[in-house]
């Protein structure tokens, strides 16, 4: 503590020195001088600062005023910096927690909207099942009523039958009657012959009466033979009514609503084939041709027709190539309704004919159910002697698609795919799986108009190129644009007719008058018209 004590001392003497030198200006501390001096300097008072320097307080103040207000300012300046940094720091908060907000409602709004694409798909999916069902039930009530029908004919036919089972049961009615009668009266005759010769002798009488038993006896046994060959004819009757029952059936496995749809969905898979195909190739203006242009166009003349032909030849496709597609539909239809129309798709084309003919000739002679169960026994026992012939048709069907369609492409102007081999093995990749398909359709409705209708005969039609307009039979691609007139130039959807016998047996005549045509779905054509309506366009 002495230390301190010094130095508190030592301050309040400063102070107090201080404090007498300034109050007290005349005082001399001349006593205090040394004795060493100079006696120049004898006569020179001396005042306190001559003993020691004194600091000016106002100074000293001032300095320690300004060195506090160095320091004010100096915490005022951190201060200020950690109220700044705390500002900065509060805004790049709240703008860090807007953009987290907003980034949030951003998210939110997508997958709301995403969950609005979501509600109305499944909607409009709800709407197409809805669609489907009443379609269904609709169907479902068709085929209640066709059964029905078959339910009153298959009633009608076992009363017919039983019809035709009576009068051997009454022959034999008849039979045993007139052995009765025929027995009664030999009775009566025999009494009559014992009433008048009752004087003869006994012996003549058993003798008689011997005989009568023995022809009695025999007429018995004589219907009996005649009984158990009537039961053997009518035993034979029902088997052979029951085999030819069983033969002519007209039980349908379809109906003629749906062999409609798959004649639609045929021709909607060949337009998509096609737009697709027309979509992915490029043309160009054409040049003169060549050697094999020629020749490819002479091909697709003899199945398109000379007019379609020159006019794919001859025109600028670069620019709209509806034409090409449209004679791209025309060549696979014409190439499905001609694999149709044969009685078994990839067979001999000569067995082909003959089984045509031979099914023709019996369609317009005998009753429907036995021309039709014919052809379904037919079709049927060449594809088990054949397994290989279904998939044998499909391929040789797709290979010749993709080969007309090709010839089209070329004389076209096309230059993707282009003649080369390896331009059109892409082509082919590239729909391949798509042409399959189509060639599948068509044999499994080849397969359902032969083997599984019998009430019926369904024909695949097409409209033959250059025939004139007809619009009971078909019906024109452009009839929304303008007015139909021209001749046809191909047709780029199939349509469906159907044949019936309508006679009897008994007055079945070789005539199509006995024939009932009607035509269920008419095919589409493009008319010689349509190409002013597409350079309008």
């Amino acid at each position: 503590m002495l230390p301190i004590a010094n130095l508190h001392l030592k301050d309040l003497y400063e102070t107090t020195v201080e404090f007498f030198t300034l109050r007290s200006p005349a005082f001399s501390f001349s006593a205090f001088s040394s004795d060493d001096s100079d006696s120049d300097h004898d006569d020179i008072p001396l005042t306190p600062r001559d003993l020691f320097p004194v600091p000016d307080p106002v100074d000293r103040l001032q300095k320690e005023c300004a060195h506090l207000r160095v320091k004010l300012h100096a915490a005022e300046r951190a201060h200020c910096h950690s109220a700044c940094s705390c500002r900065s720091f509060g805004a790049s908060a709240a703008a860090s927690t807007l953009y987290t907000m907003r980034r949030e409602y951003d998210a939110t709004k997508s997958e709301l909207q995403r969950s609005q694409a979501e509600l109305a798909k499944w909607e409009e999916r709800c709407k197409m099942l809805e669609k489907t069902l009443k379609e269904t039930r609709d169907l479902l009530r068709t085929q209640e009523v066709e059964i029905e029908t078959l339910k009153k004919d298959r009633d009608r036919l076992i009363v017919d039958r039983h019809s035709r089972e009576r009068p051997p049961s009454v022959m034999l009615d008849r039979r045993r009657s007139q052995d009765i009668v025929r027995h009664r009266s030999n009775s009566s005759q025999s009494l009559l012959s014992q009433h008048v010769r009752l004087s003869a002798d006994w012996s003549d009488l058993r003798d008689v009466e011997t005989a009568s038993q023995t022809d009695g006896s025999r007429r018995r046994a004589d219907s009996n033979v005649v009984v158990d060959n009537v039961s053997t004819m009518s035993e034979e009757e029902r088997a052979q009514a029951k085999s030819t029952e069983t033969f002519l059936t007209k039980t349908d496995l379809w109906s003629g609503a749906q062999v409609i749809q798959a004649v639609q969905d045929l021709n909607s898979e060949i337009l998509q084939f096609a737009a697709s195909a027309v979509e992915l190739c490029t043309f160009t203006k054409q040049h003169p041709a060549q050697a094999k242009v020629l020749q490819t166009q002479n091909e697709v003349s003899s199945r398109l027709g000379p007019t379609l032909t020159r006019i794919l030849s001859t025109r600028d496709h670069s620019q709209d190539p509806m034409l090409v597609q449209m004679a791209l539909q025309g060549c696979i239809s014409y190439c499905l309704s001609r694999a149709l129309s044969s009685f078994c798709i990839g067979y001999q084309s000569k067995a082909n004919i003959t089984l045509t003919q031979i099914y023709t000739c019996m369609f317009q002679s005998e009753p429907q159910p036995t021309s039709s169960r014919w052809r379904a026994l037919a079709h049927k026992y060449i594809h088990e002697l054949h397994p290989e012939l279904n998939d044998y048709a499909i391929n040789e069907m797709t290979e010749t698609i993709f080969r007309w369609s090709l010839d089209v492409f070329l004389i076209c102007g096309s230059t993707n795919p282009q003649s080369n081999p390896s331009s059109r093995e892409v082509f082919r990749s590239r729909f391949g799986a798509q042409v399959n398909r189509i060639s599948k359709s068509a044999c499994r409705l080849a397969r359902i108009t032969r083997e599984e209708i019998m009430s019926t005969s369904f024909e695949i039609v097409g409209t033959d190129s250059g025939r004139p307009f007809d619009a009971q039979e078909m019906m024109d691609a452009f009839e929304d644009y303008g007015t139909s007139k021209g001749a046809v130039l191909c047709t780029t959807e199939l349509g469906l007719r159907c044949s019936t016998r309508t006679v009897s047996a008994e007055l079945a005549t070789a005539s199509e008058a006995n024939v009932e045509r009607r035509l269920l779905l008419r095919p589409k054509v493009v008319l010689e018209s349509a190409v002013d309506m597409i350079d309008q366009r």
